[in-house]
């Protein structure tokens, strides 16, 4: 088993920043691919972000590639998700998830290929 934690949710203005965390403990961190997925009221969950296990590839969504940046630091088992130029779109819970699996670019934003999940924190965008 593998418990995940995130942290760092918020209010904030539109254009300003917050710094997601996610801290595992359980199972061997190193050995996971990290993802960040959101889910916004009245939509389905939707991938944003992920991190290989070593922490040298990272994938993002086309709406957030240019403004979030995804790290890990495996030694402090911990996932982070740098969020700059927020805009209300961003508004959504923001689950923080472990996959024990390959992933590559055909697989990586999938959720169903993640086996632990937190159990989220909100970030809330106004204008």
């Amino acid at each position: 088993q593998m418990q995940l934690v995130e942290s760092g949710g918020g209010l904030v203005q539109s254009g300003g920043s917050l710094r997601l965390s996610c801290a595992a403990s359980g199972r061997t961190f190193e050995n996971y691919v990290m993802g960040w997925f959101r889910q916004a009221p009245g939509k389905e969950r939707e991938f944003v972000s992920a991190i290989s296990s070593g922490g040298g590839g990272t994938f993002a969504s086309d709406s957030v590639k240019d403004r979030f940046v995804v790290s890990r630091d495996n030694d402090k088992k911990a996932v982070y998700l740098q969020m700059n130029r927020l805009k209300p779109d961003d508004t959504a819970v923001y689950y923080c998830a472990a996959s024990g699996r390959i992933l590559n670019a055909a697989n990586y934003y999938q959720d169903w290929m993640y086996d632990y999940w937190g159990q989220g924190t909100q970030v809330t965008v106004s204008s």
